[in-house]
C-alpha cells in the first residue's frame, strides 16, 4: 500500500524549520550582541571543523529568497527562532528596535508566500552577558527570559499564533551544563542540575508570559527524544534503560504536567529538590501546553555498566551492532520514532503532537550541478511511514516539520554534517536544491507515494 500526503488529512501541517543561529549570520550587524555560541566558536578546539557562524547562511539577508524557496517546495509552515541577542544585545534593558523590526520583516514574508509562522523563542543561543552571570544556572535568567518572551509576544502576537518555547532542553542542558561539548562549554553535575531545574521553571514562565500578552496563542514546546531499548532483557539492563529514559524523555515534559522530575528512577534528581528549588517552585514548574513538539532522530540501546557513576549505564554504538546509521553515526529507526509517539501520547496532559523536527545528515553526490541524496529521500520515507501508523493508531498527531531548508552550522560539526534538502556552498552562498527537497516537493503535491514498507 502506497503512502500519500492525503493519508495524513487535509487540516496535517508540512512545516520547514531553519534556527537563528545556525543560518542567520550578521553575528554582530544592528546592534546585535553577543551569544555563548559566538563566544564558544571563538575557542580553540570546540567547532570539529574550526568553523563559526558570523555569516553562516546569510539568512540575515537573504531571508526572503529562502522563505519563497520554502514555499516553492511545498511548505505551509515556516519555523524559526528568534535570536535573543539580536532583541535584547544585554539579555535585559533596552530593546534593539532593528532586531525587532527584522523578525516583522521575516514573519510579514512568510506570511505574504502563504505559509503560517511557527516562532520558537529560544533555539540555544543565550545571551553572553547572562552567562557571565551564571547562565542558565542562575536563576535570573528565568526573570529574564520570562522578560524577553513577554516583549516577543507583546511584538509580535498579532501576528504570531504558534509559539515554541523552548527548543530541546535536555539537549542544550546536557550538552552544555554537564558534558561541556556545547556551548557554554561547562561541564559536571553542579552545573547541570541548576540548569535543569532554571530551564524547566523558564519553560513554564515562558508560557504564562506568552499566554498573558496573546491570549489566542497556541503554545508548545519542543523536546529532543529517542526510544531507550535496554541491550539484554535482564534486570541491570532493563533499570539503566528506565535512568537513561528518565533523562532523554522524562526530565523536562514531566514538570511540566505537574509531576515533577523522575527521580523515583533516578534518585540523583533529588538533588534539585534539596539544593536548587525553593518551595514555591513546585506550582511555577507546570504550564498547560496546547501542544508539545518531538523531535527524535535515533533510539539509543543501553546497558548496565556498575563503573559509571550515578547513571550506571552506557550507551552500545550503533557501529558495533551493525545497523543503518546516518553520516554522523545515529541509528536509522522509524520503529524508533513509532515507539517515542506512543511514550508522548501516553501522557493525559498531552493533548496534540507535532513532530517539530525531523531529518538527517547524509553525503551530498554532486553531478554536473544536480546534487543527489537518494539516502536521505529513503530516510523520510521510512520516518513518514512510521509517523502516520503513530497516527492511525490514535496518537494526536497534527503535524511534521523537515529539518531543514538549508544545510548550515550544525553546532560542534560546523559544517560538515549536513542536514539540508537544500545544498549551500558556504564559498558564494549558491542555494542548489537536492534530489531530496525536489522529491519531498514532489510529494506534497502528490506526485510522489511511499511505498509500504515496514
Amino acid at each position: 500500500m502506497s503512502i500519500t500526503r492525503a493519508d495524513f488529512g487535509t487540516n496535517f501541517r508540512w512545516g520547514i524549520v531553519i534556527s537563528a543561529f545556525q543560518n542567520e549570520g550578521a553575528h554582530d550587524a544592528d546592534g546585535k550582541g553577543p551569544s555563548i555560541w559566538d563566544a564558544f566558536t571563538g575557542r580553540r578546539g570546540k567547532i570539529k571543523d574550526r568553523s563559526h557562524a558570523r555569516t553562516a547562511t546569510d539568512f540575515y539577508t537573504r531571508y526572503l529568497d529562502d522563505i519563497l524557496l520554502a514555499r516553492s517546495l511545498g511548505f505551509d509552515v515556516f519555523r524559526f527562532s528568534l535570536s535573543w541577542p539580536r532583541i535584547l544585545p544585554e539579555g535585559t534593558g533596552a530593546v534593539n528596535a532593528a532586531g525587532i523590526a527584522f523578525y516583522h520583516r521575516v514573519i510579514d514574508a512568510v506570511i505574504e508566500a502563504g505559509m503560517e509562522p511557527y516562532v520558537t523563542l529560544y533555539h540555544w543561543d543565550l545571551p553572553l552577558t547572562l552567562e557571565k552571570k551564571g547562565g542558565w544556572c542562575h536563576r535570573g535568567t528565568v526573570h529574564a527570559f520570562e522578560a524577553y518572551a513577554a516583549i516577543c509576544a507583546k511584538e509580535y502576537g498579532k501576528k504570531v499564533r504558534n509559539w515554541i518555547v523552548l527548543n530541546e532542553p535536555f539537549g542544550f542542558t546536557s550538552l552544555g551544563y554537564m558534558l561541556g561539548v556545547h556551548a557554554p562549554g561547562k561541564f559536571g553535575l553542579s552545573y547541570f542540575l541548576p540548569a535543569v531545574h532554571h530551564v524547566a521553571l523558564a519553560q513554564a514562565a515562558g508560557g504564562r508570559a506568552i499566554r498573558a500578552e496573546a491570549p489566542q496563542a497556541r503554545i508548545g514546546t519542543a523536546y529532543s527524544c529517542s526510544q531507550i531499548i535496554p541491550y539484554a532483557d535482564n534486570d541491570n539492563d532493563r533499570a539503566a534503560a528506565q535512568r537513561i529514559d528518565a533523562l532523554f524523555n522524562r526530565l523536562f515534559i514531566e514538570p511540566a504536567l505537574g509531576m515533577g522530575y523522575p527521580s523515583e528512577v533516578f534518585p540523583l534528581l533529588a538533588r534539585i529538590e534539596r539544593r536548587y528549588a525553593l518551595w514555591r517552585d513546585w506550582d511555577l514548574l507546570p504550564f498547560d501546553f496546547d501542544f508539545i513538539g518531538i523531535q527524535n532522530y535515533f533510539p539509543l540501546v543501553v546497558r548496565y555498566n556498575a563503573f559509571m557513576p550515578y547513571l550506571n549505564a552506557t550507551e552500545v554504538k550503533a557501529r558495533h551492532r551493525k545497523v543503518p546509521t546516518t553520516a554522523l553515526g545515529w541509528e536509522i529507526s522509524g520503529n524508533g520514532l513509532y515507539s517515542i509517539l506512543q511514550q508522548f501520547a501516553a501522557y493525559p496532559g498531552v493533548k496534540e503532537i507535532i513532530i517539530t523536527e525531523g531529518g538527517a545528515a547524509f553525503p551530498d553526490v554532486h553531478d554536473n550541478g544536480k546534487i543527489h541524496d537518494p539516502a536521505r529521500i529513503a530516510w523520510y520515507e521510512e520516518y513518514l511511514r512510521a509517523a502516520l501508523l503513530a497516527k492511525q493508531s490514535g496518537v494526536p498527531l497534527t503535524g511534521y516539520f523537515a529539518w531543514t531548508l538549508t544545510d548550515n552550522f550544525e553546532w560542534a560539526e560546523g559544517y560538515n554534517a549536513r542536514f539540508g534538502l537544500v545544498h549551500v556552498d558556504f564559498e558564494t552562498q549558491q542555494r542548489t536544491i537536492k534530489s531530496s527537497g525536489r522529491w519531498f516537493g514532489d510529494w506534497l503535491e502528490g506526485k510522489e507515494q511511499i511505498s509500504g514498507g515496514q
